[in-house]
């Protein structure tokens, strides 16, 4: 445990659903014959490790068992079975203002909730000063908290939280307080904790910010973990779990899904020695294709991750420079190109080609696809293909980039994904320039002399 700031052994959480709530009073009281009632998990043999100084973020969808997690880990609720080990003083940012007493003011409840987390009156008085500069409600401290309003409320709470000195930070959702201004100076505490090495467990629906801040990401989906890994595998994992895509091979854990791709590679070699032809899928296997594809001039990610009900096939694909070639680098400031040739498979009435552009981080930067552009398609048939080109100016800062593909559309009025290539190249922008942030505005500046 020396190592490690939190860990979780095949913990489970059970709750008893009845039919009507006069059952479950029954029960309790031991009233009649038994009533009949059904279990839910929660949180069914979940198991990971937090280390020490690590940010790991943990994502799901609703009802994925992600802040009852918290919950138990912060003590707040007791698990059903498993163990928990914490070594570590935690402060939790999960309901923000929980335990804040209406009828005090903002003073008395930063002492009472302050407390309530752990710490003595001398450790919060030593920080009062940044709690109150951090909330920044002004007067307001000193009137009962019933007359704040909800961003007050949130604002004070989570001053509390991330100014009294934990080793264990644990946040749920709470860095999307306020307005712009103080989720900004949220984002600049929290960056604070990492650079201190503090230990952070994150859970967010933001996917950028799981994929700026976080080590390592946990996935759970209703209740079970499904798999852990870089943010990027698993906000792509994430994304598939949405659309109801994930199969077997999604959840074999990195070392066996390393072990695979040596034993592909070297099957692949033996093939070419001995002169045999691949018979690879080209719909299925975009980075085996062989010559007279575009894509096969593309430096291609050797593990892309696709799915899809392939309705519409993205067979085949390329990034032109401003000279019309194929390649993976393209020079800031020119103009470039994402070609897409779709391959109907059934009948389908315009269905929407899209790219995205992602750092390496996994952070969407950029995008867009033929919906946005109004490009409608038509109605289309089994047999049809379509090439779509979207051309734009590279204004991205200079560096790597990854690039990511996609069809989906409308079958009755229904939301579908055809096929999705996520992370399926590179792609290099080359600057001789770069300014601050992702892309750059080309300002042009002009220096006046006065006399």
């Amino acid at each position: 445990m020396e190592e490690l700031a939190i860990r979780i052994e095949h913990v489970s959480k059970i709750y008893k659903l009845y039919d009507k709530p006069s059952d479950r009073l029954k029960e309790a009281l031991g009233l009649g014959k038994k009533v009949q009632s059904k279990e839910h998990y929660a949180l069914n043999d979940v198991s990971f490790d937090v280390k020490k100084g690590e940010t790991v973020g943990i994502i799901g969808t609703n009802g994925s068992g992600k802040s009852t997690i918290l919950k138990i880990i912060t003590g707040v609720l007791n698990q059903t079975s498993g163990d928990v080990k914490i070594d570590g003083r935690i402060s939790a940012l999960l309901e923000l203002g929980a335990g804040f007493n209406m009828e005090y003011n903002g003073i008395e409840n930063v002492y009472l909730n302050g407390t309530m987390i752990g710490f003595s009156k001398e450790e919060i008085d030593a920080k009062l000063d940044d709690i109150l500069a951090f909330a920044d409600i002004g007067d307001y401290v000193y009137q009962p908290v019933k007359t704040y309003s909800s961003g007050m409320f949130v604002r004070l709470a989570f001053a509390v939280a991330i100014n009294i000195d934990p080793e264990i930070l644990i946040v749920d959702e709470a860095l999307s307080v306020g307005d712009v201004f103080f989720q900004a100076k949220c984002y600049k505490k929290f960056e604070e904790f990492k650079k201190q090495g503090k230990t952070i467990l994150f859970v967010s629906h933001d996917l950028g910010s799981i994929s700026k801040y976080c080590d390592r990401v946990i996935l759970l989906n209703q209740g079970v973990k499904l798999k852990e890994g870089s943010p990027r595998e698993m906000v792509d994992l994430f994304k598939k779990v949405l659309v109801n895509q994930v199969d077997a091979s999604d959840l074999m854990d990195a070392q066996q899904s390393e072990q695979e791709g040596k034993a592909q590679e070297a099957s692949n070699a033996q093939n070419d020695e001995a002169g045999k032809p691949k018979e690879e899928n080209v719909s299925q296997h975009p980075q085996t294709a062989g010559d007279g594809t575009w894509m096969s001039q593309l430096t291609l990610n050797p593990q892309i991750q696709e799915y899809g009900e392939k309705i519409a096939v993205l067979s085949d694909f390329a990034i032109l420079d401003k000279h019309g070639n194929i390649t993976n680098l393209v020079e800031k400031g020119e103009q470039f190109q994402i070609r897409i040739k779709v391959e109907i498979k059934e009948p389908v009435e315009d269905p929407i080609v899209a790219f995205t552009i992602k750092n390496l981080q996994g952070t969407d930067i950029t995008g867009t696809n033929t919906m946005y552009e109004r490009a409608d398609l038509g109605v289309l048939k089994p047999g049809d293909t379509r090439i779509v080109t979207f051309t734009q100016k590279a204004d991205l800062q200079g560096g790597e980039y990854l690039i990511s593909l996609g069809c989906t559309g409308y079958v009755a009025g229904a939301f579908h994904v055809f096929h999705r290539l996520y992370d399926v190249c590179n792609m290099t922008v080359v600057s001789d320039k770069n300014t601050v942030g992702f892309y750059d505005m080309n300002s042009e500046v002009v220096v006046e002399c006065v006399k």
